[in-house]
């Protein structure tokens, strides 16, 4: 199967036309219309061990915050600038354990808005940086809370101060999901010119897996979805919840997903060094995680095509344990 991408307008706006959302535009593309349309890559190495089905990669990295939150991030500011419930006077606050910080962080740069972020003290260094290069407020929450203890802070500061934020709630905002359902999903079946028989995503706030699962079962019934998580309570694959230890999202709907797969830390690891080594990706760790349940769905069949979200990419993880012996 030929690759085939989502068509990207690239034509010139007419006289007094907004270039908001004008893609490709020779006068140049705000930063709003370069999230989305990311490529979806094959994995030729990888794909060695499963010929019978064709592997492709959801490329996140490629958004301009690196990142697949950026798509959630702008959603949200977006439906709550529409709905009057963030002003000029309001902080976007939310609990976030990296990319979706960093994305807020961007957007809000680009709009002009404060952002307060929540963020475990355990999180990736790149990632807290990035957040406070763009100018966001960063609070380090316990780290043996993980994401659960960012939430529970940024409730408690909403407590304390009625009216001074805009609470995000990434895990419970709709317009997270929805993102999902307007953009990748259709963006997948337009790539595969709708061959795809399943989509492989990672579970954190679930609104990728919620979002762009629900547009492919619309699209085609019989698309499998498949969610992800970690093994374990204690695991190193930064941005997944597991899911019966954790604060659920709102948005998540456990009888959605087809199949539930439980990956380990090393098994993540050790792909993610192999997508480094043999593909030429550098990835983060939660892409890791979603080859290995894609590769459990390969060996399971005779034949598909299978979609796998790989969330963001790895150079803000080089510090991670995984790399100490490269």
């Amino acid at each position: 199967m030929e690759r085939a991408e989502a068509a990207v307008p690239g034509t010139v706006p007419s006289r007094g036309q907004s270039l908001e959302g004008t893609a490709g535009s020779t006068l140049g593309d705000t930063l709003l219309a370069r999230i989305g349309n990311t490529p979806l890559l094959r994995l030729p190495a990888i794909n060695r061990d499963v010929p019978r089905v064709t592997l492709l990669a959801k490329a996140e990295w490629f958004n301009p915050g690196g990142s697949v939150k950026d798509r959630a991030a702008a959603s949200i500011i977006a439906d709550a600038e529409a709905r009057g419930a963030l002003t000029r006077q309001t902080i976007i606050l939310d609990a976030t354990s990296g990319n979706t910080g960093v994305a807020y962080a961007m957007l809000g740069a680009a709009k002009g808005y404060r952002v307060t972020l929540c963020v475990p003290a355990n999180a990736s260094p790149e990632v807290v940086h990035g957040m406070q290069a763009y100018g966001a407020e960063v609070v380090l929450t316990d780290p043996l809370e993980s994401s659960d203890g960012a939430i529970r802070e940024a409730q408690r500061l909403i407590t304390r101060h009625p009216g001074r934020y805009f609470y995000a709630d990434q895990y419970n905002n709709p317009a997270n999901r929805d993102a999902h359902y307007r953009t990748t999903g259709v963006e997948i079946w337009q790539q595969t010119r709708g061959a795809v028989t399943h989509l492989v995503a990672g579970i954190g706030t679930s609104g990728t897996l919620m979002g762009a699962g629900r547009r492919l079962k619309e699209l085609n019934p019989a698309v499998q979805v498949v969610a992800v998580q970690p093994d374990s309570p204690l695991h190193g694959l930064e941005g997944l919840k597991h899911m019966a230890t954790s604060l659920v999202p709102g948005i998540y709907d456990d009888a959605f997903p087809d199949q539930q797969m439980d990956v380990s830390t090393d098994e993540a690891y050790h792909l993610v060094k192999r997508l480094a080594r043999e593909e030429g990706l550098l990835v983060g760790i939660s892409s890791g995680a979603a080859l290995a349940a894609a590769l459990r769905v390969a060996e399971r069949v005779d034949h598909g095509v299978v979609a796998i979200i790989f969330p963001c990419g790895g150079a803000r993880h080089l510090g991670e344990p995984l790399w100490q012996d490269a």
